[in-house]
């Protein structure tokens, strides 16, 4: 019987429990110092001077680096980030909390005293800190999601149809800056030996930081080895080669030591991107039977000064799919401030995008008096309309229905503030969610030995989602063995390359050609039968041969692997195989989907808002591993909690400094926080997105969180919130 699907414990799950899992800066390397960051204190302007006296004399200083002595780097091809501001090749500072200097002495305290000495003096100039008041030279992005599509589309005619529908929605919602905060901190061990970089750090793109150094420090990426096994945490922080990394490999290059630079908490709010601060402007209109006539989704992005790169978050890209309508135009427009770098942060685009697009639905279900869920299925959507084209798969109607009669809706009160409990206000909210299923490029090298046993590598990452065990389920179900006779390799660019794990990508690239290279592996024994004299299989097709259960097995006979290679005198076979996408894009619209129900509590004098219950029926197609799956939808929606009820970064408006760096301050849920969830996933085991069937599950069950749980904090109160967090302060005098 397959382990596919079943809930298999994580493979590396005693390694972690046990604290023996080895992390970017828990790693042995001899003749370590250490590095320490020193950050702007001005949010624009630029630096005049350093007096670095003190600081170079103090015990263990062995160098400071600064825009005045740093190495000079280069723009190759392929390298993520821009070189300027961040990596200490000029005196411009363009936002509060830039790296000005790195410190590198025998010790990490005495980096950190001497740090505290380094002094800045600074020409300031006035910073852009307020967004809404730049809304007027909000600009279009040069190059919307890598250039893949415009920021721009339209169909149909908006704007005549909303002035001639009845029910007519024109409003605005907002998110605010949020970051990512992981339990692992950006973290960095590198080490030159000659013309070869080797670095250990935190990465969900290991393939992308070798080109990033390799490009930066004029190497082949052949020259450059990164090497990260387990990831605490990253939710998109860690997608990127940020310019800690290459600091460090500066520092090691410059010192001739191994340096270790590990970020404190507070710096990683300035050095890693963060969720962009967002102001969509929603218009939208229905008919009196519910029936969507036009929806427009105006997207402004807070970004940073543009020569630091572009981020621009595509908040409004589910509109132009999701719903039956007509008539619908989106656009994307960027406000350049003395902010950092914005990034990819958990579901970005779709999480922000959807509280709109899905409190705009409910909004306007409520203004032609009907119920939320039979509005959205009033307007359910066959085919992509945007794209012109079918879904791969697509059974968001059974998420709504199973996901509504475990909720129990049916028993929900139309009216707002006709639930409630003495003094407690009951809401029920529901909202959709859909994420794209993306697929790369990736290679897998899979060698089954002598004694039955079978390595499997791919260089790829595991940030705790659970790749090592449902990469070892494939394999162990393609090739017909028991999951513990696998052994899966990830974390090393000396390994097959693989994609970054973003945008929930890494099961349906990495596992078909983790299935691909042990077919292949498998045809080799399968070749090996049919040319042994001895077993008269010469004749047979390779078809009629199985390799399970640790042998070849023919028609009339079995082969222990083992036996079969002795005679051939090999110890193993290997074989390497790629993966990626066909032409099914070109054929179907990609994506996942799911439903959320919520109900919250508020009290009616306090204001205070508990989430109650929650349920989120998903379609993922064919699930890999009930476990890990379950954890993956738990986690997101644990996160679209926190963005509805808790998560803001502060910027002081006069310094462009966050003044909440930290995670006392920067409020994220705690179990307290969190009901029981209960989970659904439908059944749905496509396979015309790629061979196994399979849609990432990281960042679907996070969209429409926020949404719903403001849904329902209206149905509790009758105030609508369209500000991100909802606070107290939002629905008291509700009552």
């Amino acid at each position: 019987m397959g382990s596919i699907g079943k809930p298999i414990d994580r493979v590396d799950g005693h390694l972690k429990v046990t604290g023996h899992a080895t992390y970017a800066a828990e790693f042995t390397v001899p003749d370590l110092v250490h590095a320490v960051l020193v950050q702007s204190t001005i949010a624009a302007g630029r630096i005049t001077g350093f007096d670095l006296a003190e600081a170079k004399s103090m015990p263990g200083v062995l160098l400071i680096i600064t825009p005045d002595n740093a190495l000079r780097l280069t723009q190759a091809k392929g390298v993520q980030q821009a070189v300027k501001a961040p990596l200490l090749q000029d005196r411009d500072i363009l936002f509060n909390g830039q790296h000005v200097a790195v410190v590198v002495a025998d010790t990490l305290d005495r980096a950190l005293a001497a740090a505290a000495r380094v002094r800045v003096r600074y020409q300031r100039d006035e910073a852009v800190t307020d967004m809404d008041a730049m809304l007027d030279q909000a600009y279009v992005p040069k190059s919307f999601r890598n250039g893949a599509r415009p920021a721009d589309s339209r169909r149909g005619d908006p704007e005549a149809a909303h002035d001639a529908a009845f029910a007519k929605l024109d409003v605005t919602y907002i998110t605010p800056i949020e970051h990512h905060n992981p339990m692992e901190p950006h973290a960095t061990i590198a080490r030159w030996q000659g013309d070869k970089l080797t670095v250990w750090t935190s990465t969900q793109g290991i393939s992308g930081a070798q080109t990033t150094l390799a490009g930066h420090f004029g190497l082949d990426p052949s020259q450059v080895r990164v090497i990260c096994p387990f990831v605490g945490g990253g939710f998109g922080c860690k997608g990127n080669t940020w310019p800690p990394v290459t600091l460090a490999a500066m520092a090691a290059k410059m010192t001739g030591r191994p340096v270790k630079l590990v970020l404190t908490r507070a710096q990683m709010f300035t050095s890693n991107g963060y969720r962009p601060r967002t102001v969509q402007k929603l218009r939208a209109s229905a008919e009196t039977d519910g029936s969507l006539q036009s929806l427009r989704h105006d997207g402004f992005s807070l970004m940073s000064q543009p020569n630091l790169g572009e981020f621009c978050e595509p908040v409004a890209l589910s509109t132009e799919f999701l719903y039956a309508c007509p008539n619908v135009a989106v656009s994307h427009r960027l406000v350049a401030t003395n902010m950092p770098l914005p990034t990819y942060m958990r579901a970005p685009g779709e999480a922000s995008g959807m509280f709109a697009l899905e409190s705009a639905i409910d909004e306007l279900a409520a203004q032609v008096r009907m119920d939320p869920l039979a509005f959205r299925m009033r307007n359910y959507a066959e085919n992509d309309a945007h794209e012109g084209k079918p879904y791969a798969s697509k059974a968001l109607m059974a998420c709504y229905t199973q996901g509504a009669q475990a909720f129990g809706w049916k028993a929900r009160g139309a009216a707002p503030r006709s639930m409630r409990e003495g003094n407690v206000l009951i809401g029920w909210g529901m909202a959709t969610a859909t994420y794209p299923t993306n697929r790369q490029k990736a290679t897998v090298r899979v060698r089954i030995a002598a004694d039955g046993s079978v390595l499997v590598q791919s260089g790829t990452q595991d940030l705790g989602t659970g790749t090592y065990t449902v990469m070892s389920q494939v394999a162990a179900d393609t090739l017909g063995i028991p999951v513990s006779r696998v052994r899966f390799e990830l974390g090393d660019s000396a390994l097959p390359h693989a994609p970054v794990s973003g945008g929930s990508s890494t099961v349906p690239s990495v596992a078909p050609a983790v299935a691909a290279a042990c077919e292949a592996a498998a045809g080799k024994l399968r070749d090996l039968a049919r040319s042994d004299p001895h077993l008269g299989w010469g004749d047979l097709d390779a078809s009629a041969l199985q390799v399970r259960e640790g042998a070849v097995i023919g028609p009339d006979r079995r082969i222990a692997i083992a036996a079969l290679l002795a005679r051939r005198g090999q110890s193993f076979v290997d074989a390497t195989s790629e993966s990626g996408p066909g032409d099914e894009k070109k054929r179907f619209s990609l994506h996942a989907f799911g439903s959320h129900f919520v109900e919250v509590r508020v009290d009616a004098d306090l204001g205070e808002i508990r989430v109650a219950r929650y349920v989120g029926a998903f379609d993922v197609g064919q699930p890999l591993n009930a476990k890990t799956l379950r954890s993956q939808l738990i986690g997101g929606i644990t996160y679209g909690i926190g963005m509805a009820l808790l998560e803001e970064t502060h910027v002081d408006g006069e310094t462009g400094r966050i003044v909440n760096a930290n995670i006392a301050e920067y409020v994220v849920p705690v179990h307290a926080d969190i009901p029981a969830i209960e989970t659904i996933v439908v059944e749905n085991a496509e396979s015309r997105s790629n061979p196994l069937g399979v849609k990432g599950a990281g960042e679907l069950p996070m969209v429409g969180v926020a949404a719903a749980i403001a849904n329902a904090v209206y149905h509790a109160t009758g105030m609508r919130v369209r500000k991100l967090p909802i606070r107290i302060e939002d629905v008291l005098g509700s009552a």
